[in-house]
């Protein structure tokens, strides 16, 4: 896929979708897309949201706005929808994990919620590209239990699940947790990359983008 002017991809995500991070909107990685590519871009992140629903109203209200709400936010004529979540999920989110085989009814589940991401998006986008990409090595990423207490599987499973789901509906997968080169539990590339153990800074944000961009130029 060649990438230029012509082309509109849509970004659905979170808090490093939004630019927490940067040091400003510019350097964010959706932003960077755009201004390496010449596509038009919509950046559709809000921080603190996540994949599945909650059941439990968070802090901030703005933190319940799931990614299943918010497909129909992007817009209808764009040639390409990425979606970037699931490390939320896995931090603070009351969903159950679920399994494999959680119907897409079952959005109070990850699984559950991945196949109902996965029908609302081939419906709005049945002839267009649909893109996934996993969570990014973050801190604390082994841990058991949640920043709200509760039971969860690391963070890998996760990325596990997405790549099933996806796979299962035949949307390509960028696999940032394997392949973006950012691991902060090693210091010297929390420095260089992600000062605070999550979002990228301006140097990770350009080096997220260069992978968005190698990787929908295969598509």
């Amino acid at each position: 896929m060649k990438l230029d002017k012509s082309v509109k991809i849509a970004f659905l995500g979170d808090s490093i979708t939004h630019g927490a991070g940067v040091s400003s909107p510019d350097k964010c990685f959706v932003s960077v897309v755009g201004r390496k590519t010449g596509a038009v871009v919509q950046n559709c992140g809000i921080s603190g949201t996540r994949i599945a629903r909650k059941k439990t109203p968070s802090v901030k209200a703005e933190y319940d706005q799931c990614f299943l709400d918010r497909v129909t936010d992007l817009d209808a004529d764009a040639d390409v929808a990425v979606v970037f979540g699931g490390t939320n999920d896995f931090g603070h989110g009351d969903a159950a994990f679920g399994s494999f085989d959680d119907s897409p009814e079952s959005e109070y589940t990850f699984y559950g919620a991945l196949r109902s991401l996965a029908l609302r998006l081939i419906r709005r986008f049945p002839t267009k590209k649909i893109v996934w990409m996993t969570p990014l090595h973050r801190r604390s990423e082994e841990t058991t239990v949640n920043e709200i207490g509760l039971p969860t599987p690391p963070l890998r499973e996760y990325v596990r699940a997405m790549k099933e789901i996806a796979a299962e509906y035949s949307i390509p997968v960028l696999d940032l947790f394997a392949t973006a080169g950012i691991q902060p539990t090693i210091e010297e590339q929390r420095a260089a990359f992600c000062p605070d153990g999550l979002h990228p800074n301006d140097v990770g944000a350009e080096r997220l983008a260069d992978r968005v961009i190698a990787f929908l130029g295969t598509l």
